[in-house]
């Protein structure tokens, strides 16, 4: 046991800092489709019974060592022309349109007296009714990955907009989308699922295509992404059922006609790759625990004295020494909390003070 103590001053002695670690998360199309298996009944896929969503694994997901990934599902708002649409086979409208209730609740939150779902826009002033997105994929990022939040302008998504065959076969074929303009200051909008950036295909303020939620690590593609030429028709083969002309459909065919699951490998089909820096906040509590000259020059160490005569002292009338290899934080009941080890002894004597910098991550 220590033979006194030295008091920390809260004001003087102790400091808080945050630190954020990011990673670069890079994810290739190829594990998301045909590496494990045939598309599209690949076993990293997970397919669930009540089918309202899919999961990607890092490897097939009966395995111990899979990782998930993220999830992917779509849905569109009750007001999009889909929900009125004269296709013959629709399938699963209300669970589509659940979908993009609940994602609306969870990141944007309720607007007006009768708690009405917002729209998703792709700008940073939703609820202006400017550029809504009603159709969107919803592609959600496993912790695992993304840790507390993805970094803002690090996220880019590679999509193919050509045909079924080939989607991305070509560079033309290939669409980026990127947060650009969001930095971790500027280029973001605050909303009760956190905040996001607008992603953009391009450098101009008509090509923004989605939005990205850092802290839920929730990407937003609008269905505007396959559109394409000047008239901004829909790839007439979003979605191939059996890679022929009779199970080819239009990009509104497969959202309305289309089980979710069914769209989320069309959609999967077509991600060439994706990226981002994750974020991880470390929070640290800073002690700069002090020996003053006066302190701390005898050891508690019991080997110290023999006899009452220190033994490291060859002349009575040297000063006492002493050597500091631990520091030990205690609570106000003389208990002790947390003990850090000094990577090598510091000689300690009256001529001399030392400051120790004590660091508590958590």
């Amino acid at each position: 046991m220590p033979q006194n103590y030295q008091l920390l001053n809260p004001n003087t002695d102790r400091t808080t800092t945050k630190t954020l670690l990011h990673e670069t998360i890079p994810i290739t199309g190829a594990i998301l489709s045909a590496t494990y298996g045939t598309y599209p009944n690949e076993g990293n896929i997970k397919n669930y019974t009540h089918g309202m969503f899919q999961s990607v694994y890092d490897y097939p997901y009966l395995s111990s060592s899979a990782n998930h990934i993220f999830d992917i599902t779509m849905g569109y708002d009750e007001s999009s022309a889909l929900s009125q649409s004269s296709h013959t086979a629709v399938m699963m409208q209300k669970k589509k349109i659940n979908i993009y209730n609940q994602m609306s609740q969870v990141l944007l939150g309720y607007t007006g007296s009768n708690n009405e779902v917002e729209i998703f826009e792709s700008d940073l002033d939703y609820g202006d009714n400017d550029r809504q997105m009603r159709e969107c994929f919803f592609v959600n990022y496993s912790r695992l990955l993304s840790k507390d939040q993805v970094k803002p302008g690090t996220f880019s998504i590679t999509l193919g907009s050509g045909s079924w065959e080939s989607p991305y076969i070509s560079t033309a074929g290939r669409l980026t989308l990127t947060d650009r303009s969001a930095s971790l200051t500027q280029g973001t909008k605050n909303t009760p699922g956190g905040t996001y950036g607008v992603l953009y295909s391009g450098s101009n303020a008509d090509s923004r295509c989605g939005l990205v939620f850092y802290e839920a690590a929730i990407v937003v593609l609008s269905a505007s992404c396959f559109m394409t030429g000047a008239a901004e028709t829909a790839i007439g083969d979003f979605y191939n059922l059996d890679y022929s002309s009779v199970g080819k459909r239009s990009l509104a065919a497969s959202m309305v006609s289309s089980s979710i699951s069914g769209n989320c490998d069309a959609l999967r089909h077509r991600i060439y790759d994706m990226s981002y820096n994750n974020t991880t906040e470390i929070n640290s509590t800073i002690y700069f625990c002090r020996a003053p000259h006066n302190s701390f020059n005898y050891s508690s160490n019991p080997t110290y004295t023999t006899s009452g005569k220190i033994n490291v002292k060859n002349v009575a009338s040297d000063p006492p020494v002493s050597y500091i290899t631990t520091v030990g934080l205690y609570n106000a009941q003389n208990e002790l909390l947390a003990v850090a080890k000094l990577s090598e002894p510091l000689k300690k004597d009256p001529s001399n003070e030392i400051t120790l910098r004590v660091r508590l991550d958590y």
